[in-house]
């Protein structure tokens, strides 16, 4: 070894020695961080979207139940009883009477619970801790495929019409206010604002409909003429009525109540399908796919996470005849 390796050996052991291992400070020093983490941990749940927070609310629950008919403590959050938990999920009733849990409820199961228990429990947990347990549920998913069984109610079905405007989640339309919806000054349609999201708030341009009935611009307005909009810009831009006398309450729509909406109307219109809240997203992607335009389009327009697995698989489901090994051979 030379002297000038030597040199940089000893330099950086020297380095090394002297790099102060974390501290710990005294007792009264040491409550008042913990405190800090702890309001820390609090802000930011509060600041999660309502949905996302009552879902993991309900996923631990969920563990919770399980634990106590199993005699587990609810901090014991491991590969093996992530395993027992998804064969406990499977066996539990679904939203439908007569169907078991869907898998994917399942699925949201588990990252529910490992996420509380990172982010509330402070449980140290390997990234992979839900791999075997996850490995347990595709398996059982391709044996359900196999034997033709179902379970919950199954995707929701994309509702094919030309315009979704903003395509938003139900809690984000239930939450806008008169001043999220503008005029463009232009005159060419609506801009929206989705503050309340879950992934991403956003601004959203809205078009005018190419066929009255369906334009989502026109919609708007005649809606905030009818029910008496534009005196109280901070209320709710798409409101409750009164179940007696049907006149416009001040109170804004829940997340299920508007899904319930557009199931509603669907009956009403004699549509063969049955529609729920998350079906004009689906619709969005699909239409959106048919008329050419790429992807990031519609993540921009909905809201999805860039490079969405699940937008892209809504695509994909609608492909398979526009590209398909048949074409040119039949």
């Amino acid at each position: 070894m030379t002297n000038a390796d030597q040199s940089v050996t000893t330099s950086t052991t020297d380095r090394q020695v002297v790099v102060p291992a974390p501290g710990r400070f005294d007792a009264e020093t040491e409550a008042r961080l913990a405190g800090i983490d702890r309001d820390a941990t609090k802000h930011v749940q509060d600041n999660r979207p309502a949905k996302t927070r009552n879902g993991y609310a309900a996923d631990w629950r969920a563990w919770e139940a399980f634990c106590a008919e199993t005699d587990l403590p609810p901090l014991a959050v491991r590969s093996g009883t992530l395993v027992l938990f998804t064969e406990w999920c499977w066996i539990q009733p679904g939203y439908k009477t007569g169907l078991f849990m869907a898998a994917s409820t399942i699925d949201r199961r588990l990252a529910g619970v490992v996420v509380t228990g990172r982010r509330q429990h402070k449980l140290q947990l390997a990234v992979d801790v839900a791999e075997e347990a996850r490995a347990l549920l595709k398996a059982k998913v391709k044996a359900m495929e196999k034997a033709g069984e179902q379970r919950g109610r199954g995707q929701a079905p994309a509702l094919l019409v030309r315009h979704f405007a903003i395509a938003g989640r139900e809690h984000e339309v239930g939450w806008l206010r008169e001043r999220h919806i503008a005029e463009d000054p232009e005159g060419r349609g609506l801009i929206v604002d989705v503050r309340i999201s879950k992934n991403y708030p956003r601004v959203v341009q809205v078009p005018y409909g190419s066929r009255a009935h369906l334009c989502p611009v026109r919609a708007w307005r005649r809606w905030r003429e009818e029910a008496g909009l534009g005196t109280a810009p901070d209320g709710f831009a798409y409101r409750r009525l009164h179940s007696r006398h049907h006149t416009v309450m001040d109170q804004g729509l829940d997340a299920e109540s508007v899904g319930d909406v557009i199931t509603r109307l669907a009956e009403r219109a004699g549509l063969d399908i049955r529609p729920t809240g998350h079906s004009p997203r689906r619709g969005l992607v699909t239409e959106s796919s048919r008329a050419g335009n790429p992807d990031a389009v519609a993540e921009k327009q909905g809201g999805w996470a860039k490079g969405s697995k699940v937008m892209r698989r809504y695509r994909e489901d609608d492909d398979g005849f526009t590209e398909n090994a048949l074409h040119g051979v039949l």
